[in-house]
Order: structure tokens, then C-alpha cells, then sequence
């Protein structure tokens, strides 16, 4: 590129000659050198000046300085005072430049070449720069799009280390009868030698099933820490993908990594994900699912050997369970894991409360006694949720009456606002007296626990019983335990009948009647309870679940037994609502006195109840 220079005009000569500035003895106009293009930075626009007033200053040589920068359009002006200000001019104005020569004043022209070339050349390698960074960011996405497809068909099991591993049986409380089952095969695991000389195997599968909550996944941990082997995790789901033969390829990559790892235990919650009966066709058809299963029955049992891997899984639904899967050779096993009975759930109490202070005055006895049916979830729920009341109301300790709040939490939800209407309170305890008395007046009844008109969840109130212990670990119900259950939950609407009329009912026994129907129901087509003789003319469960159930929904008898269920349930229902009026009728002046008690003082336990009634 050429140096910056001038147009030689008369006494305008070539920059490079004379300083800027510098007056020759003729007095004509002096060559100045072109100055660089940081001067803009010194020009400011301090005044206004149109194109013929810098004409006419030229003319009268008021002018000190003019630069001339074609590129811009523009000449930047420094008057004799000292102001500078900066005027556009056209691109190819020679005006000026005869101006400042007939009235000899100093004039260079910059060259902003360069300049315009720096800029451009930074502008062009800015793009280049972004165009690579984007090309890098497409290339590492699309490698990381082709390692997962590529990825697919491996299995993401979870290698818990064996320092993580510190849950052992003496952590598991309240099933004592799955532990000793369990404490075999941590036998075979750290002793195999002398069940191999008597000619045993270890056995390859062991399926743990019961309700949710009851501690399968924490045997399960029990055992990996027990065993001391590796513990391989896994979720049945996670086999299942949208691409077909993932899942299968996933079964054989863990199996494959526990064979590198042998002896060891694979844990796989939720089996029934893959484990479900094959061709089941609308509702349970999965082609992808039942080739997992496929893979999972050779790799247990197949051509190849499987030594030192022993595979748990646990579900609560082993009723859809394809039949291959649980025969012997592939889980040898089957372990139920029910709730616990009264000791059991004081012992679950007891190790959850090793971290939580409690008040002296808590017996976990007595806790254990009136929580039947809980499991271990629901029972480390209950204590959490008493810590969580305690520190609500900024106390120390965990208390009874922390306790109590938490169980009707849990039971009949969050509490709601007391009502204030006189008379909708007292029509709600004649309800709840009507159930909490004929219950107690009936000796196959459950046992009052509680009765209240505070409102919970979607209850104005509620009365709470408590259940046989001996029936609940027994799982046999008696015909006369049945018919009672019937008379109590009809309490209720007795008692509205009874002190209302019969016009003056409500709806608050809907939830009552369904109980009723469907209690009855089973009472007449399960159990045999009924005129109808001792048939079984239903199942336990009659929902859709697999698909060819949705084919098989005709009833198993005739037109005419669905009649005869129809009525014997109606019958059940009526005379029940009659026992419970008759129980009622000679009792309208007690039921009246503890409906003003319940009424002043909202709740009242059992044992006050049944004094107040002068029951036993």
C-alpha cells in the first residue's frame, strides 16, 4: 500500500517534505505529512460549521489546519482560535482543495486504507473463528449422539461399593421369617464349600414379594452387606427401551459384568416391568418387553452356566408373572414379605427411633398396638411425621400428642377448619355416635379407638377403630365379624333415620353404602356367606390387567344367579340397616348425651366412650 500522501495543488506539496505546521519563507501553504488514523480520536465536534462557512473561513484565512479524509467524506478543520470541528464534503470535492491553496492554507491528505483493511481483515477472521466453533460444537454433539446409539444395548447397572454397603439384618426389623430364608444364601455366598459337598447349588434367583413399603429393597441391601460381595442395582424399566432388542442386549451387558464380578448379587426392583405373561396380547402385548424377557430366562438358565451369580428381584404383583420365570432353576426362591405383626412393628418403631428423640412418656408398645396393618414404610413415615410436628411447634421431644397428630395425618389426611355451624356439627355427631355405638354394642365388632367431629381431608368427622390383632396376622374372617362390619358402617345412617326421619337423611353415608356394597358382594360371591350356597362365583380381582381379560369379562354363571347375587346383596344390606336401628331406637336419650359431650368437647377416645355409655 503507497505511504499516505498529498495532491500537489500550486504551493500544496508531497507530505514527506515538511513537518505539519511548518510555514515556509513564501508564505505559501506548507506540505504536511498525513497524520495516522487515531487522529479522529483527537477532532471533536464543537460547533456546528456548513459547507460555505468553511469556504468563506478559508478565504479569510482564519484556517490553521485542514486534513482532507477522502475515504470518510469529510475534512476536519482547526481554526486559528483552537476549535476543531469536523465537516462533510463530497467524495470527490476539489473546491476545498483550490480554496486552500489560493488562500495558502496547510492541507494533508489522510489515507484511511489501511485502516478500512485492518478492520475488514478482523472482521473476516472474526466469522472464521465462529464458523469453527460452531463446527466443533455439530461434530462433538453428532459424537456424542453416535456413542449413545452405539450405547443402547448396554446396561447401566449400579456397582455399589462394598464401604457403601452398611446395612446389615440386624437393620431389618419385623421380618424375622424373610431373614432366616435370606440368611442362607449368604451362606452359600461366603460358605459355599459345604453345600457343594453334600451336592447343593446355589440357588441362581430368589423373588421377593409382598405389599409396597414392607422392606424388599432393604433386604435386599441387608443381604449385599451381609454377603460382602458386589452388589450389582438395577430397575426392571430400565431394560426397556423404544428400540427393539435393546432390552435384550442390556440383559446380556449385565449379566456379562456380573460374571466378571462372580460371586455376586444383581438386584432388580420391579420386575414384573419385563416379567409380565407373555402373549397377553391388548393391554400387555409388548414385543420389546417379552424379547427382554426371553433373554432374561436364557441368561438364568440356559446353554451358559451362570456360577456365583445370584439374581434377587422384588415385586408386589406376582400374580402376572410369567410362569417361566418363577419355576425352579431360575428363582428357586419365593420369599413373601408381609407386614409385620405387633412385634415386628415395635421393633420398626424401635430402629426408627434410634435418631429421634422421644418423651419418656411414649411407649412403642402401645404405638405398635394401634397401628395394625402398617408397614415399615408407613411406620417410619409416622415417626417422620411427628419430628416434623415437633419442630413445627418449636419443642424438644417427640410426644404423644406429636404422635397422635401424625397417625390422623396419615390416616385421614390434612386437618381443615372447625366447623361453626351449631347445627351441621350436630347432625355429623349424631353420625359418627351412631357408628362409635353400635359397634359397641355389638361384640364382633372392632373396638373404638376414637370418635370426633373435626374435620380431615374429605371427612366433617370420622370415628376410628381398632382391628383385631389375632384376625390380621391369621388373615381368616368369620362370617358373624363380616355381618358386623355391615351393622357398623350402617350405624351412621341409623342414627340420621333414627333422630331425623327418614326424609331428613344425607349423603355423608355415600362412603359408608360403597364399603357396604362392597363388602356384601364379596361376602356373597367369595366367601360363601349367603343363602346361595358355599360357591365361589367371582375372583378377588375382576379389573382389566391383561389383555386377555379385556375377552373375558362374562361372569361364570347365569343370568339368573346374577340375580340371585343382586338380591342376596340387597337383603344383606337392609337387614343390616334394620339391626342397626333396632340397636339404636332404645338408646335415642344415651345417644342424646353423647352427642352433647362429643359436641363441647369434639373428641373423645375409646375408653371415655364406652364409660360415658356404661359399656364394657
Amino acid at each position: 500500500m503507497e505511504p499516505p500522501c498529498v495532491k500537489s495543488l500550486g504551493s500544496v506539496q508531497r507530505n514527506e517534505d515538511v513537518a505539519p505546521g511548518s510555514d515556509d519563507s513564501s508564505g505559501s501553504a506548507a506540505p504536511q505529512k498525513a497524520q495516522p488514523s487515531s487522529i479522529q480520536g483527537f477532532w471533536t465536534k464543537q460547533d456546528t460549521v456548513s459547507y460555505s462557512t468553511l469556504l468563506r473561513d478559508i478565504d479569510a484565512k482564519e484556517i490553521k489546519q485542514l486534513d482532507l479524509v477522502p475515504g470518510r467524506r469529510e475534512v476536519r478543520v482547526q481554526h486559528n482560535d483552537g476549535r476543531r470541528v469536523t465537516v462533510p464534503v463530497f467524495a470527490n470535492d476539489n473546491q476545498i482543495l483550490r480554496a486552500a491553496e489560493s488562500s495558502g492554507t496547510p492541507l494533508t491528505v489522510v489515507d484511511i486504507r489501511r485502516e478500512q483493511a485492518g478492520r475488514e481483515l478482523a472482521g473476516t477472521l472474526m466469522l472464521v473463528l465462529l464458523v469453527v466453533v460452531g463446527l466443533s460444537f455439530l461434530l462433538k454433539r453428532s459424537a456424542q449422539m453416535a456413542n449413545r446409539a452405539l450405547g443402547f444395548g448396554r446396561s447401566q447397572p449400579r456397582l455399589k461399593p462394598q464401604e457403601d454397603l452398611q446395612l446389615r439384618f440386624e437393620d431389618v426389623a419385623g421380618i424375622n421369617d424373610a431373614r432366616l430364608e435370606l440368611e442362607e444364601v449368604v451362606t452359600f455366598l461366603k460358605q459355599p464349600e459345604a453345600f457343594i459337598r453334600l451336592g447343593a447349588k446355589i440357588p441362581r434367583g430368589v423373588l421377593l414379594v409382598g405389599p409396597p413399603g414392607t422392606g424388599k429393597t432393604l433386604l435386599a441391601k441387608a443381604i449385599a452387606g451381609e454377603a460382602g460381595v458386589p452388589f450389582f442395582s438395577i430397575a426392571a424399566s430400565e431394560f426397556v427401551e423404544l428400540f427393539v432388542g435393546v432390552g435384550a442386549s442390556r440383559v446380556r451387558d449385565l449379566f456379562r459384568q456380573a460374571k466378571e464380578k462372580s460371586p455376586c448379587i444383581v438386584f432388580i426392583d420391579e420386575i414384573d416391568a419385563v416379567g409380565r405373561q407373555r402373549g397377553a396380547g391388548i393391554g400387555g402385548g409388548n414385543d420389546e418387553r417379552e424379547q427382554t424377557l426371553n433373554q432374561l430366562l436364557t441368561e438364568m438358565d440356559g446353554f451358559e452356566e451362570n456360577s456365583g451369580v445370584i439374581l434377587l428381584a422384588a415385586t408386589n404383583r406376582a400374580d402376572v408373572l410369567d410362569a417361566a420365570l418363577l419355576r425352579p432353576g431360575r428363582f428357586d426362591r419365593r420369599i413373601d414379605v408381609g407386614l409385620p405383626d405387633r412385634r415386628g412393628r415395635e421393633a420398626i418403631l424401635a430402629v426408627h427411633a434410634r435418631t429421634r428423640p422421644l418423651d419418656d412418656a411414649v411407649s412403642l408398645s402401645d404405638w405398635a398396638s394401634r397401628t395394625p396393618g402398617f408397614s415399615g414404610a408407613d411406620l417410619a413415615n409416622l415417626l417422620n411425621e411427628a419430628a416434623i410436628l415437633t419442630a413445627r411447634q418449636n419443642m424438644l421431644r417427640i410426644g404423644q400428642f406429636q404422635l397422635e397428630g401424625a397417625l390422623e395425618r396419615i390416616t385421614m389426611g390434612l386437618s381443615n377448619r372447625p366447623l361453626q355451624d351449631s347445627a351441621k356439627k350436630r347432625l355429623i355427631a349424631y353420625h359418627e355416635v351412631g357408628h362409635a355405638l353400635v359397634a359397641s354394642l355389638l361384640p364382633a365388632a372392632n373396638a373404638v379407638d376414637k370418635v370426633t367431629i373435626l374435620p380431615r381431608g374429605g371427612a366433617g368427622g370420622y370415628t376410628r377403630f381398632m382391628p383385631d390383632e389375632e384376625v390380621l396376622d391369621s388373615g381368616l374372617i368369620t362370617r358373624s365379624s363380616c355381618l358386623a362390619d355391615l351393622v357398623v358402617a350402617l350405624g351412621g345412617r341409623a342414627a340420621e333415620q333414627v333422630v331425623f326421619g327418614s326424609l331428613e337423611i344425607t349423603q355423608g353415608a355415600s362412603g359408608d353404602l360403597q364399603m357396604v356394597a362392597q363388602l356384601a358382594r364379596e361376602m356373597v360371591t367369595r366367601f360363601g356367606f349367603s343363602s346361595l350356597g358355599p360357591m365361589a362365583l367371582e375372583g378377588p380381582g375382576t379389573e382389566v390387567f391383561l389383555g386377555r381379560d379385556w375377552f373375558n369379562q362374562r361372569p361364570g354363571y347365569a343370568e339368573s344367579t346374577g340375580q340371585a347375587i343382586d338380591a342376596q346383596i340387597r337383603q344383606l344390606a337392609k337387614s343390616a340397616l334394620a339391626q342397626a336401628i333396632a340397636l339404636l331406637e332404645p338408646r335415642r336419650e344415651l345417644m342424646d348425651q353423647l352427642v352433647d359431650v362429643l359436641i363441647a368437647e369434639e373428641t373423645i377416645n375409646g375408653d371415655r366412650f364406652r364409660d360415658i355409655a356404661g359399656l364394657p
